[in-house]
């Protein structure tokens, strides 16, 4: 199964889900691969750094904004999935992280399914280090995300 199934995205649902996940990752400040993750939603990514720039001086996306942009449900579920995985970025979820998602997830009438999200951003993100031969370790973070 893929993490992410392909879904056809248009530039104004790409800038929608970049402001939101933008508005995300300021919320406790911007980590360098949150960043790097709000830039792969913008439409040039050899202008990342220029579009990230553009991106902090708009005022940051309402729930009811992004609700309005990303109108399919499989948008939806991407977005949120894709929050909780930038949250996750970092190792920890922080209490802002978790209330800005909750927030937008309740505007995307997605809230149902938020758990669910976050357990697939938790296997997918073990996975990666699951072949690591430190075992310990990789049990140590296993033990930190609660799987």
């Amino acid at each position: 199964m893929d993490f992410y199934p392909e879904i056809v995205v248009d530039d104004a649902q790409a800038e929608a889900i970049a402001r939101g996940l933008h508005a995300v990752a300021k919320c406790d400040g911007l980590h360098e691969r949150e960043a790097a993750l709000v830039a792969s939603f913008l439409a040039d990514p050899t202008k990342a750094a220029t579009a990230l720039a553009d991106l902090e001086r708009r005022p940051a996306i309402t729930p009811a904004e992004l609700a309005e942009s990303l109108s399919s449900k499989d948008l939806r579920l991407m977005f949120v999935k894709s929050a909780l995985l930038l949250a996750w970025s970092d190792g920890k979820v922080s209490a802002e992280e978790r209330a800005i998602i909750d927030t937008f997830a309740i505007a995307l009438e997605s809230q149902d399914k938020v758990d669910q999200l976050e357990a697939s951003v938790k296997e997918y993100l073990l996975s990666h280090i699951s072949g690591i031969q430190n075992v310990d370790a990789a049990a140590a973070v296993a033990k930190e995300m609660n799987l």
